[in-house]
């Protein structure tokens, strides 16, 4: 359930800044935006819409549906979503007669929700992780979160484009494009990176062509296209959900969660999606909460008197606009009572080297295997080795832009046996978070660690895959690493680019975390929607 962000060569950070990148762009007029009777509308404004009968579920579905036709598949043309799910007006009509019958499930009753297509669902929209050589593979059963969404009342209302094999097959990718759907647009400027993997659940929340959508993470694929879309991410702590039924990557770090226009949206859906699962030992630990709504924490005064530290070192420096942007951030916390310990930096970060990269792919063979075998004999591939087979009989389909690099390297890996493997797992996990986020946090007695999630977003380029100029780690990578939680807030724009602010921590302080950004989210206010600019707006001198 992933997708890995492969941070390290991803990311022109300095976009907004490179002389290079902004010659070459103008001031491009965009078209002003079609009229859309749900713009910015949360699950709680729906919802009260459909209270007070101004709307019903199928009424807001067909919205949904109608949007999705003006915006990704003509007009703008995002490729962010890949398919509608056919049922879910019938679905939305069962959830309206609950309603009149005087049964509401919850927050999610009859709100439509997209989730990215690596995540199973059994019916008859198909879970194919962005991959023809899944087209036709039917999942025995809904992912876990999937059955969770549906069990509170959510209509799924389709599936979201992804780097393809949420971004772990090429070294030269680019993120948002896969061979089932395309290259995936960023919705503030159609010539920048979506970023990636959950590149099509992050463009269509920000044009709202949904309430909220389901993003995976690996190592900064909820994240960062939350920053890039201008949305709220939660990447939560490893067990909090379910992987049960999701195309995986890593078991050591993958992980589903919400995407969303607000901080509340997230906290719902965070609320609906997270459970026990039997089938999944992460979700059965013995420090797991028990059952939390999420939406107890959103407080505006949640800031005051918090301790938060700023991780200084290797989180800032890469972009002086993200810097600038983090900066005033930190001084708007200080202004709502937060206490700013400056820095508190992060003495492990950088120390992974490619002994995270080479625990990914030793999982990524031995998890992907078991996937495709849970979907038995009817699927079209059975193992790493057949995707890599399909890839290169398909080439003109799957591999016109750039290859299966780290597919071939993970299928040389041996099992989960090799002492190799063990070893640089257990070191990670150490470096992480022993050494790392628990050692700053009671150093400094911090309620949550502070950085900006990652600079304005990158010129889409299929010919070289996504640029090389960030010199710098990201809360991405300790957090994924460590398995704990990483929420990012809408923070600002760079010629109207979206930048956002991190807030992480220890394992389970998802409730902390959501205080936080709630706080500084309703204190601020810097999500704007997109305009479906050309190009960013950066004025030639």
């Amino acid at each position: 359930m992933p997708g890995y962000h492969l941070r390290m060569r991803k990311a022109c950070l300095l976009a907004a800044s490179c002389a290079v990148c902004a010659a070459s762009l103008g001031g491009a007029q965009a078209p002003a935006p079609p009229r859309f009777d749900l713009e910015e509308l949360s699950i709680a404004d729906l919802q009260q819409r459909m209270q007070l009968g101004e709307e019903t579920s199928r009424s807001i579905v067909q919205k949904y549906i109608a949007r999705i036709e003006a915006i990704d598949r003509s007009g703008p043309t995002l490729r962010s979503v890949l398919e509608v799910n056919p049922d879910a007006l019938a679905i939305a009509d069962a959830l309206d007669a609950e309603r009149h019958n005087g049964r509401v499930r919850g927050p999610l009753h009859g709100i439509p929700v997209l989730v990215k297509d690596n995540i199973a669902t059994a019916d008859k929209m198909m879970t194919t992780a962005g991959s023809q050589a899944l087209t036709g593979a039917k999942p025995p059963a809904d992912a876990f979160v999937a059955a969770r969404l549906r069990d509170a009342g959510a209509v799924i209302l389709g599936k979201t484009n992804l780097s393809e094999w949420a971004n772990f097959r090429s070294t030269h990718s680019s993120s948002g494009w896969s061979g089932r759907g395309g290259q995936t647009k960023n919705p503030y400027a159609l010539d920048r990176s979506p970023s990636g993997s959950s590149s099509g659940s992050g463009a269509a929340i920000a044009a709202n062509l949904a309430a909220a959508a389901v993003g995976t993470e690996t190592d900064g694929s909820i994240v960062s296209p939350s920053t890039s879309n201008g949305l709220v991410g939660i990447k939560p702590t490893l067990g909090l959900l379910s992987r049960t039924g999701i195309v995986p990557i890593a078991h050591s770090q993958d992980t589903a969660g919400p995407m969303t226009r607000t901080v509340a949206d997230a906290a719902a859906l965070l609320a609906a999606m997270a459970g026990v699962d039997k089938a999944d030992s992460a979700t059965t630990a013995a420090r797991r909460p028990a059952a939390v709504d999420y939406t107890r924490s959103l407080d505006t005064a949640g800031l005051r008197g918090a301790r938060l530290g700023i991780v200084r070192k290797k989180l800032f420096g890469y972009s002086v606009a993200a810097d600038h942007i983090a900066d005033a951030a930190i001084a708007d916390m200080k202004q709502q009572g937060a206490v700013i310990v400056d820095p508190a930096n992060i003495p492990t970060l950088g120390s992974f080297g490619d002994s995270e990269f080479d625990v990914l792919l030793y999982e990524f063979k031995a998890d992907l295997n078991k996937y495709l075998a849970w979907l038995g004999p009817a699927s079209p591939v059975h193992s790493l080795k057949d995707v890599i087979a399909f890839n290169d009989a398909h080439k003109d389909q799957e591999m016109p832009f750039f290859g299966q690099e780290i597919m071939t390297m993970a299928e040389k890996k041996g099992p989960l046996t090799t002492p190799a493997y063990r070893a640089a797992l257990a070191k990670n996990h150490r470096q992480a978070r022993q050494l790392g986020i628990d050692l700053v946090m009671t150093k400094y007695r911090l309620d949550a660690l502070v950085a900006p999630t990652g600079g304005p977003s990158w010129l889409t380029d299929l010919v070289n895959g996504d640029s090389s100029l960030a010199n710098s780690d990201a809360p991405s990578t300790v957090t994924s690493v460590a398995g704990y939680p990483h929420i990012t807030v809408p923070a600002g724009q760079v010629h109207g680019l979206p930048v956002g602010i991190s807030f992480f921590g220890r394992a389970w302080s998802e409730p902390t975390l959501i205080k936080l950004a709630y706080a500084y989210e309703q204190a601020t206010k810097r999500r704007t929607p997109p305009l479906f600019a050309p190009t960013a707006e950066v004025t030639r001198p």
